[in-house]
């Protein structure tokens, strides 16, 4: 079993994922070494698994291919499929359409570019 410290007790050397990633390294397979418990009042308490700098890996350079499907990705997530436009933010999942499309129904498709 991992070791268990409590929140800010853990020792130097141990680092979250996060941590990891700050640094350009990955955990690379390693076991996780060690468990962070952050105490609530009224729920269990939340956990961060933590893992040993001295074994982490560099992590892996984005290649062209990778850029470039993160790029589309993005630019879907961008894309209002009510009035096909790039609206320039995350489109929220709640709306599932851009804002000008869902404040103003009674337009029909295609009259919000106006608007953006």
């Amino acid at each position: 079993m991992a070791d268990v410290y409590r929140w800010r007790l853990a020792p130097d050397g141990l680092a979250t994922r996060r941590q990891l990633r700050a640094l350009g390294l990955r955990p690379g397979g390693q076991d996780v070494a060690a468990e962070v418990h952050r105490p609530r009042r009224r729920r269990g308490p939340l956990v961060a698994y933590l893992y040993r700098i001295e074994h982490a890996k560099p992590v892996h350079p984005m290649t062209p291919g990778r850029t470039a499907a993160l790029a589309a990705a993005m630019l879907a997530r961008r894309t209002c499929p009510n009035c096909r436009t790039d609206v320039g933010y995350c489109i929220p999942r709640s709306l599932g359409m851009c804002v000008p499309c869902h404040d103003t129904p009674a337009f029909s498709e295609g009259d919000c570019r106006v608007l953006a």
